[in-house]
Parts: C-alpha cells; structure tokens; sequence
C-alpha cells in the first residue's frame, strides 16, 4: 500500500498496453468530449433561450442532456491523464467519488427516462388534463426526485465503503465502477443489501414503469386515428432507444468479460459511454427543436463569416 500524507492510492489495470497509440487513444476521446459538450450544451442553450421550448418534454430532454454532459465530465478528464501517464493511479478517495458520480448519474437517467414517458403518457392518453398534470410543480419534482433519490441511494455504498480495510490496490478497468469492491478485504452486509435495493430502485423499477407506461401508450395511440398513431411514435421511439442504448452500456460495463478473450473491452465501453445519450438526436424530429436549432446553426455561421471576411 502507497500512502502519503494519509492518502491511499490504488492502480487502474487496463488490460491493454497504450504505449503504442496513447496519442491515437488521448485524440480520439477528447475529440469524443469536446463533441459531447458542444452539441449538448448548445441543444440545452437552445432550449432554454427559446419561450416556446420551455415546455415538459424539451425540459426533460434539457435535463438528460446535462446528465450526459455531467457523466462524461466524470470519465473523460481522468481517462484523457491517464492516456498520456505511463502509470495509471488514483487515490481510493477520489476512486469513491468517480464510482458514486457514475453510479448517480446512470440512476439519474433512469429516472428522467420515466419522467418522460410519465410526460408522453399524459400528453397522448390524456391531452384534455396535460397542462393541470403537468405544471412547473410537477416537472420540478421529478427533477429533483431524479437527481436527489440516486445520490442518496449510492452515497450510503460510497460511505460504507470508505472506512473498510482493503485488501487490494488494483482496480480490473480503466475507471472505477463496482469493481472497487474486489479492493475490499470483506464487504459488509449493509452494503450488500444497499447493492440490490438500489439495483431495483434506481434501475428495475424505473424500466418497469417505463415499459409498462409506453405499452399503453401505444395501445391507445392504436385505437385512435393515425394522426395519433404518427405523434406516439415521433415522440416514443426515441427515447425508447435512448433507454436501450442505456441498458446495454450499464449491463455491458458491469458484466464480467474475460478480457483475455477481448482485450481492450473496458476501453471500448468507455469510448462509447457518453454516446448513449448521443441517440438523442432523435429528438429533432421535434418540429420546434430542429427548426430553432437550424436557425442557430445559420446565424453562428454568418457570424463565423463575419469574422474571417472582416
């Protein structure tokens, strides 16, 4: 064990050797970051210069996009040091923080997941109650229930997890996930039990819903005219793929891959983490959305012109 002034450090074994490509790798993610906190800070910029956005939906669709710019904001910066260091290492403190910020984050996003489909059922199986269901109270709710509910859940495994001994100082991955756990010498029950009450909570129970809700969404979009029909899908499918694209990240980081088999597959999930909420450009197939961000785009183009003609 390393430790300087009262600091535990611990090693991130990446499985595959970097030396060769590091420049290749650090280009590749930081263009990857920047492309993610670009587009959707702009989108969020969008949505909240424009009045007419300002409704439930592109509210939600706000909130997912800052849960994505939070996430990757989590990862990217100590991958990108990483890339370019000859030794991965951390202190277990800071491994703590990466693991209750990722774990917050993907419950987060579960949640606002829900939070639409709660928003699209009311919106297209009870249009004539929308704007009494869903008010300014109701949207501040489920966002701060969204954000509030993981944190707590995972602060409790974070905590538990600070003051046990460690028995290992070599984490299997490339950023701290569960696998700070294989670091403890004995895991203790409360963080056991808090390990699948939070599993339901913040992942089962909110897909449930979300099946459950878009289910009889389009049961009653089917009984209806086609016009319905057309608005359920428009609105539905996309976040529909939002959510699986979700599910496939978070099972496929978590699951046990034997990386002699497949070496580098924890570098591949990290690369494509923060793209499970790229799908969200499905959404512009919201007439208001696309139409403001297409003005945008052309009025930061003619000042780009502006500039280099003058």
């Amino acid at each position: 064990m390393d430790q300087e002034l009262n600091f535990t450090y611990v090693t991130l074994d990446w499985y595959v050797d970097i030396n060769k490509y590091r420049y290749v790798f650090f280009f590749i993610m930081f263009a990857l970051y920047s492309l993610i906190i670009c587009t959707n800070s702009t989108i969020m910029y969008i949505i909240c210069i424009h009045k007419n956005l300002h409704e439930p939906m592109y509210i939600f669709i706000a909130a997912l996009l800052l849960n994505s710019v939070l996430y990757s904001t989590t990862i990217y910066p100590k991958l990108l040091i990483d890339v370019l260091s000859d030794k991965q290492v951390t202190t277990y403190s800071a491994c703590l923080f990466q693991f209750f910020m990722f774990y917050t984050l993907g419950g987060s996003e579960f949640f606002l997941l829900a939070a639409m489909a709660y928003d699209r059922y009311v919106a297209i199986c009870k249009p004539l109650q929308y704007h009494i269901i869903m008010r300014k109270t109701t949207v501040s709710i489920s966002l701060i229930i969204a954000w509030l509910v993981p944190a707590c859940h995972i602060a409790v495994q974070a905590i538990g997890s600070a003051n046990i001994k460690l028995c290992d100082f070599n984490i299997k991955g490339i950023f701290c996930n569960n696998a700070v756990y294989t670091l403890l010498c004995e895991r203790s029950r409360l963080i056991t039990i808090f390990g699948v009450v939070a599993l339901l909570d913040l992942a089962v129970l909110p897909m449930l819903f979300i099946v459950f809700t878009y289910t009889k969404i389009f049961i009653v979009s089917y009984q209806r005219c086609k016009e319905i029909q057309k608005k359920a899908a428009e609105t539905c499918l996309p976040h529909l793929l939002v959510l699986i694209s979700a599910c496939l990240f978070f099972s496929g980081v978590d699951k046990s891959i034997p990386e002699a088999s497949f070496p580098g597959s924890s570098l591949v999930f990290a690369l494509v983490a923060p793209a499970i909420l790229a799908n969200l450009v499905f959404h512009f197939k919201t007439k208001p959305l696309l139409t403001n961000t297409l003005v945008f785009i052309f009025y930061f183009m003619l000042w780009l012109l502006s500039l280099v003609v003058t």
